[in-house]
């Protein structure tokens, strides 16, 4: 409180626990924010996660406010049904990756999408300064979903849904120094945010680093999307090598 110059915490979040603190679990972890909030430090307790079963074990418990989770146009049934859920508790939603950590690409399809649901706030993680200035724009003029918004919408959704790695970093560390969370979705950041920053010298390197990967399989077992990662890290680097060689993006 004193580095931030400020006497209390509007919102106090569990970030990413692996399990849902609650009061008496042994860790202490909620009963600490009990006595935070009594001392008047922070207002509110909320809790982040890349976990659904932890996700719905937070609402049903009633002891959290909000909820931060991954959430975009690009995401499943699953997702949704979250953000129902913690509507009908009246529980906040923070959309975490609200871009899908820069693989949308439409700042008006994306605002458009989540100004639906009024009790999601999204983190929206802009990748250019012009989209910046795009979403400062919307404040004043929001975009209407419209029939051209919903089309991109469903053309990134057929591109984009399924297998595809967001970027979270929980796989990591990796014990053959691979650079996971930003390798394993390469094929799609350097089509869809700014490619010259993914083919760097510095990058490049990175990307190679592939190629010592062990197949431990740690990764794939600590991955939250339950995705086959040294696969996707093979195929990564098979495309970026090829756009190197010259095949167009």
């Amino acid at each position: 409180l004193t580095t931030l110059g400020r006497d209390y915490l509007d919102l106090y979040q569990f970030h990413n626990p692996s399990f849902c603190p609650r009061p008496g679990d042994g860790s202490g972890l909620y009963e600490c924010m009990l006595e935070a909030k009594e001392q008047g430090k922070i207002r509110h307790i909320g809790i982040t996660n890349h976990r659904l079963a932890v996700a719905e074990e937070a609402i049903d418990s009633g002891l959290y406010e909000t909820l931060q989770f991954p959430f975009s146009y690009l995401s499943a049934q699953q997702e949704l049904d979250l953000v129902e859920k913690c509507r009908k508790t009246n529980m906040g939603f923070i959309a975490m990756k609200a871009l899908s950590g820069g693989l949308i690409n439409n700042s008006a399809a994306a605002y458009a999408y989540l100004a639906q649901f009024a009790h999601v706030l999204p983190i929206w993680g802009v990748q250019r300064e012009s989209e910046l200035d795009e979403f400062l724009s919307y404040v004043e003029n929001p975009p209407a979903l419209t029939e051209e918004l919903e089309a991109v919408i469903s053309h990134d959704r057929q591109e984009l849904q399924g297998e595809f790695c967001r970027g979270c970093g929980y796989c990591m560390p990796c014990p053959a120094g691979i650079e996971i969370n930003n390798c394993a979705r390469m094929s799609l950041m350097i089509r869809r945010a700014p490619s010259a920053a993914q083919l760097t010298p510095e990058m490049q390197e990175k990307m190679l680093q592939i190629e010592n990967c062990l197949h431990c399989g740690k990764c794939k077992s600590k991955c939250p999307y339950n995705l086959d990662t040294p696969a996707l890290l093979e195929r990564n680097l098979k495309d970026y090598k090829e756009i190197l060689a010259g095949k167009a993006i």
